[in-house]
């Protein structure tokens, strides 16, 4: 026979961004006290609202199984002693067991004789251990951050005011922090009241019935589908930002959807402002046209019914309002600022005590970009505006906007210089520079935001690489991950004709120049490499094999375009080709051989077979080609041409005897292995690849 579990925590209102955490840590130690306990049970589900973590378990057994376990003991040599008596390990085994000596058999394992008993425990009853159990989960639970409350020692993401705990119908007895487990929870707030839960299965419904939809998914198709019918009665595009929905998600137990209005005359102020101050302060959705462009409308979430929402909007209304104005305000402000005097001002704030102020960043910034543009060669009209975005860059993080809200560090940036008349292209490098920001966001579109982009993160990896701040583990305080990931990033999809190498070697050379490192350039050159190594291994990870990744990896990543464009060849001739399985057996019997070679060099006069002038022929044939397209980036058409020497190669091995007896010509042979070796492993370590 079997029992619903039903585990609720009523608490004070909990953090929002707390709760999907704590919800699925609940459901998560639920299920492994059960599992331990052998206990069987069917689905288990979590809920969470601001007030209440619960779980609810269905078909709990009502006893745990059975169990019989054979335990192995020491050999029969240690078990017995000379005169065949039982020894001192035998009784102590005897006694860990909770059995008796009479109870040892023995079994042959790996040709020796062991001890062993079988202990049987027969389960008890599910209830019985209830409390416990359930004591244990609640009190072992973790948050980012704990309190406590009266006189109790007992800490908590926020005090516990109930708890249900139900085991079908009948209550499970426990008792914390004075609080005592029973079968009546709480409802909405305002609009529900205490309920009495006839048994563990009716929890949702009784909560319902008290204003609470206590089913996260339930409660979020719920603001999604209001949300959606809202858009289209007004012919709006209102965005849900996952973020934002996640909290919003959080601070409701009974979602109610309704829209209010703002003054058309904020509108002057770009909507990035207006949008962030709606979602970062108020968690308010935008409203915006077909055309992207912010409308004087917001949608927000209530916690209720649709009672008096025409109340509930003009307060949101009088509060937004004076978010805006401040907002306005600080706009307005800002334009009275002029960037040669925000520039000053960043000599006094400090971007790390070992590194300088972020003026000193800012001409590093200058200085790098100005080499990069230098090794990529792009035009002088281009190179003043690199130079002139680099200067100015962060100049927007004394303005008010940027203190008020962070997140809008380069987007008020470039509206400021574009109104003080800075070129266009500068002023969108101004924004473009922090790109990309996060996963999946983009790069910069104009040659200028890359360059400076690069700039500015390879000085901020360097400069933390030169006095220790290595990431490790999951420890990344100043994003070094992230940035360097930008970088390949950036490198990539603009097909930029520049090694990692050459990124490293400015960077290090202007902060060698500027100060005196703590490390030696090759020791922070060598862990740089290794850092930005993984970067790209992951993003190769992304769609290609393991395999794939490795061997492509070993021949080099400096050039990531061209890493990248091997790595995609190669996975598409593993995956597609059907004969290319023997096109890298051929290319790893010349690698196993070439390991053999000295330092001599071809002489094509000591040939003595067709085959060997064949393949050295046919190698010196697509050797410059192969080069040509290694240079390019283009993976295809290097390994296509690789390709064409299996053939020759096949014919060599089938015809020459590599290791002649004659000293200078198995040599000379080895060293045509060792030279077309050479060239495969510029492309791949093919001996990686597994079939």
């Amino acid at each position: 026979m079997s029992k619903d579990l039903l585990f609720e925590i009523g608490l004070e209102e909990v953090p929002a961004r707390f709760l999907r955490a704590a919800m699925e840590q609940l459901q998560d130690r639920m299920v492994k006290w059960l599992d331990a306990s052998r206990i069987g049970h069917g689905d288990v589900t979590a809920y969470a609202t601001p007030r209440r973590l619960a779980v609810w378990v269905q078909n709990v057994a009502d006893k745990q199984e059975d169990v019989s376990e054979e335990v192995k003991g020491p050999s029969r040599k240690i078990a017995l002693d000379e005169s065949g008596q039982w020894s001192k390990a035998a009784l102590g085994f005897a006694r860990s067991q909770g059995v008796t000596p009479e109870s040892f058999t023995f079994k042959e394992l790996g040709g020796v004789e062991y001890i062993y008993v079988t202990k049987n425990s027969v389960g008890v009853d599910t209830k019985s251990i209830l409390s416990e159990g359930l004591h244990g989960i609640l009190t072992s639970m973790t948050f980012p951050k704990n309190m406590r409350w009266g006189a109790h020692e007992f800490k908590f993401v926020r005090p516990i005011k109930w708890m249900v705990a139900m085991l079908g119908s009948e209550t499970v007895d426990l008792e914390i922090t004075g609080v005592k487990s029973g079968n009546v929870t709480r409802g909405h707030r305002f609009l529900g009241s205490e309920a009495v839960i006839p048994e563990a299965s009716a929890y949702r419904e009784v909560l319902r019935e008290q204003h609470v939809i206590v089913d996260v998914n339930e409660r979020q198709e719920m603001i999604v589908s209001q949300i959606q019918a809202l858009a289209q009665e007004k012919d709006w595009n209102i965005a849900i930002k996952d973020d934002l929905l996640e909290e919003v998600l959080f601070l409701v137990e009974t979602p109610t959807v309704l829209y209010g209005t703002f003054d058309s005359s904020f509108l002057h102020i770009p909507q990035e402002v207006l949008i962030t101050s709606m979602r970062e302060h108020q968690r308010y959705f935008p409203v915006l046209d077909k055309q992207g462009q912010l409308l004087p409308f917001f949608v927000t979430v209530r916690s209720g019914d649709s009672r008096s929402l025409d109340v509930i909007a003009r307060g949101n209304e009088k509060v937004l309002r004076a978010r805006l104005s401040d907002a306005k305000f600080f706009y307005e402000e800002d334009q009275k600022l002029q960037i040669k005097d925000a520039l000053s001002k960043l000599e006094s704030i400090v971007f790390h005590e070992e590194l300088g102020t972020i003026g000193d960043k800012v001409r590093r910034i200058r200085r790098i970009s100005d080499q990069l543009s230098t090794k990529l060669s792009i035009s002088a009209d281009a190179a003043d505006s690199v130079s002139r975005a680099a200067d100015i860059c962060k100049f927007d993080l004394v303005t008010q906007m940027v203190y008020e809200f962070p997140e809008l560090q380069g987007v008020m940036g470039e509206d400021y210089a574009r109104k003080a008349g800075e070129k266009e292209e500068v002023a969108k490098a101004v924004f473009e520079h922090y790109q990309p920001r996060f996963a999946g966001d983009s790069v910069p579109s104009t040659q200028v935001g890359s360059i400076v982009s690069i700039a500015d993160k390879i000085d901020t990896i360097v400069g933390c690489f030169s006095i220790g701040i290595i990431p490790t583990g999951s420890q990344d305080p100043y994003a070094l991950r992230r940035q360097a990931a930008g970088i390949v990033q950036i490198i990539l999809e603009h097909k930029l004709p520049i090694t990692l190498s050459d990124v490293f070697g400015i960077a290090l050379e202007i902060h060698e120049n500027i100060r005196a490192l703590k490390r030696s350039t090759d020791e922070i050159a060598k862990d740089l490499q290794e850092f930005f190594g993984l970067r790209v291994k992951k993003l190769l990870s992304e769609d290609q094999r393991y395999d794939v990744v490795d061997a492509v990896i070993t021949a080099g990543f400096d050039h990531v375009v061209s890493v990248v464009s091997r790595g995609h060849a190669l996975m598409n001739a593993v995956e597609g080709v059907q004969d290319f399985k023997t096109t890298v057996e051929s290319f790893n019997r010349v690698s196993n051989l070439a390991a053999k070679a000295g330092k001599a060099a071809v002489n094509p006069e000591l040939f003595t077979e067709t085959e060997e002038a064949t393949l050295y022929e046919a190698w010196n044939a697509v050797r410059e080609d192969y080069k040509a397209a290694l240079e390019a980036a283009d993976g295809e058409r290097s390994l296509s041409l690789l390709g064409g020497l299996k053939e020759p190669i096949t014919g060599f091995f089938d015809s020459v005897m590599v290791m002649a007896e004659d000293e200078a010509v198995r040599a000379n042979r080895l060293a045509l292995l060792s030279g077309i070796d050479g060239d495969l492993k510029q492309y791949a370590d093919f001996t990686k690849l597994v079939w």
